[in-house]
């Protein structure tokens, strides 16, 4: 009944479970050319090398690594510090506490210090600071120092800006009127800030050197430590932004007066005068209109002066704060003055006019006190300033 097995077959040895004839019978019921079976398998033999030649080269990479991982390693810590003590996140974001005790974090200022009994004048020289310490992207700034003493409240002394330097070069000298018996209770203060055109000043360091604990019978000149900023109490006179503009061929100084911030809010009804003087003397004024309920009023303002080529050299402007008090009468909260008698921002704020001319320049300026603004026309000397096309 059964079919009867073929004369080619063999049975199958005792205790195996192959079958001899499997394989080459698989590949004969292939319905594929005999030279497409052996690409397959070429190509399979190939796979199969590449893919253990990988493994090969994985597991020699993972050795060559491990072999390394020490010295990277104490290559990582010994740049944070000598003795390799600070972790890699600190080289990231340093502890501004653990910085703070540095001998050059803040910064260095040298001063010179000299006090005349005669005169009962102190006066202070700044001479340059090094090392500043600026913040955000650059690493840069545009630094000056302003010079005040505690007892004397709105008497105090810029630099002009020096720009894009952390090591400026001062070379400046101010004075201030202390009686003898007021200098141990007197305490000299530095602040060195980054000018910023519309925005507040940057703060770098500051110093606070009682003149109790110096000798002032020599002249001293010494570097000092600078602190961190804020120590010393802002003035609080507030500040006026307005924009100044010269045009030679016209003789045309234009004056806008843009807002102020910062005033004390129990005044009221604040206005600002523009004075124009020539050789001390009052020339030309003008003045906006009051702003009424607001210790932050806004005027845009704009005036003009006639003042020839041949005395813009000659001419102070002031600008004045103006409101009625709590006695209802009005009184001058503060002054800024601009000219070659000036100092500081105002001074540069005046040179960068004359310097680009035709083109307006705006800028915040600190008020202060109506007495300083008076003493220094009285008692400044003039200086000469370069003029355009000079």
């Amino acid at each position: 009944m059964g079919r009867s097995p073929g004369a080619h077959s063999t049975p199958a040895p005792e205790g195996t479970s192959a079958v001899p004839g499997l394989i080459p019978d698989l590949i004969s019921g292939l319905p594929w050319p005999r030279w497409a079976l052996i690409a397959v398998a070429v190509a399979a033999g190939v796979l199969t090398v590449s893919c253990l030649l990988c493994v090969i080269c994985c597991c020699c990479r993972r050795r060559h690594h491990g072999h390394r991982k020490k010295p990277r390693d104490r290559e990582a810590v010994g740049l944070s510090s000598p003795q390799g003590t600070t972790t890699s996140a600190h080289l990231v974001q340093p502890d501004v506490d653990s910085l703070e005790g540095g001998p050059q974090h803040w910064g260095r200022l040298q001063l010179s210090l000299e006090y005349d009994f005669g005169s009962q004048e102190v006066r202070v020289g700044l001479k340059q600071a090094t090392d500043l310490r600026a913040w955000g992207p650059g690493s840069t700034a545009d630094p000056y120092a302003r010079v005040s003493l505690s007892t004397q409240a709105g008497h105090r002394h810029e630099t002009k800006v020096h720009r894009d330097t952390l090591c400026p070069m001062f070379q400046e000298t101010c004075c201030f009127h202390v009686p003898q018996e007021e200098l141990s209770q007197t305490t000299l203060q530095v602040q060195v800030l980054s000018f910023k055109r519309f925005s507040a000043h940057e703060p770098l360091g500051e110093l606070s050197l009682p003149l109790g604990t110096v000798d002032l019978h020599h002249v001293l000149e010494h570097w000092y430590q600078l602190g961190p900023p804020g120590t010393v109490e802002p003035e609080a006179w507030g500040e006026l932004c307005f924009l100044l503009q010269y045009m030679p061929s016209s003789g045309r100084l234009t004056v806008v007066v843009l807002e102020a911030r910062g005033l004390s809010p129990g005044l009221a009804d604040p206005y600002v005068k523009v004075q124009l003087m020539l050789n001390q003397r009052k020339w030309k004024k003008r003045r906006t209109s009051s702003r009424r309920g607001t210790a932050s009023p806004y005027f845009n303002e704009a005036f003009s002066f006639l003042v020839p080529f041949s005395q813009i050299q000659s001419v102070d402007l002031v600008l004045a704060v103006w409101a009625r008090g709590p006695q209802f009468r009005a009184e001058c909260v503060g002054k800024v003055l601009l000219g070659a008698r000036a100092s500081g921002q105002p001074l540069q704020h005046w040179a960068d006019m004359l310097a680009h001319a035709r083109r307006p320049v705006a800028q915040w300026h600190h008020l202060q006190l109506p007495g300083e603004v008076d003493r220094a026309l009285a008692l400044k000397p003039r200086l000469r300033l370069p003029l355009p096309g000079s």
